[in-house]
């Protein structure tokens, strides 16, 4: 069985709430935060998958249509193949917050559908956000969890917490089985 991260994608991989950017609902508005490319790099190297799995609620709310979100992320993976990363997957949760649905997190209907796609050993894999529905999600799951860009917040139980995806590459490859 194959190892994974699963990364959560605003405020993990691409800016949100910033200055800059306070929503993704357009390719223009997808800016990497400094580091990633070469995280996912080192991570693709030490032979782990990588996946996105994200809660895209803008989609069912309405402010933005899915082959926009289509377009995001069809600039994310092209982004980081010109850096050398590969994103093997991305799955993303349409609907809206408190809809029910199975697969928004803290659900891991995300993360298990994957995983039996590409013959991943949940256990020895590691999921990676940066709120506590992401955590939960990779908990329910069975992997271990980071939560990286922690705002002095609690780590709502995650295995590691680190201060972004780059700091966390040394603790992850240590993961590797």
């Amino acid at each position: 069985m194959n190892q994974a991260v699963f990364l959560d994608r605003d405020g993990v991989i691409n800016e949100v709430l910033t200055k800059r950017v306070k929503f993704v609902n357009k390719p223009s508005d997808f800016y990497l935060l400094d580091g990633v490319g070469e995280a996912i790099r080192l991570i693709n190297d030490a032979g782990f998958f990588v996946f996105i799995v994200t809660n895209q609620g803008g989609v069912g709310l309405g402010y933005m249509k899915e082959s926009m979100l289509s377009s995001i992320h069809k600039k994310m993976v092209k982004e980081f193949a010109s850096l050398g990363a590969k994103i093997d997957g991305v799955a993303y949760c349409p609907h809206k917050p408190h809809e029910g649905c199975p697969c928004r997190k803290p659900e891991a209907q995300m993360i298990h559908e994957l995983a039996e796609k590409h013959d991943i050993s949940l256990h020895t894999s590691i999921m990676v956000g940066d709120r506590e529905p992401d955590i939960q999600a990779g908990q329910k799951a069975g992997c271990q969890t980071v939560l990286v860009n922690a705002r002095g917040e609690e780590d709502f139980g995650a295995d590691a917490v680190f201060s972004s995806l780059f700091a966390a590459v040394p603790w992850i490859l240590d993961q590797r089985k």
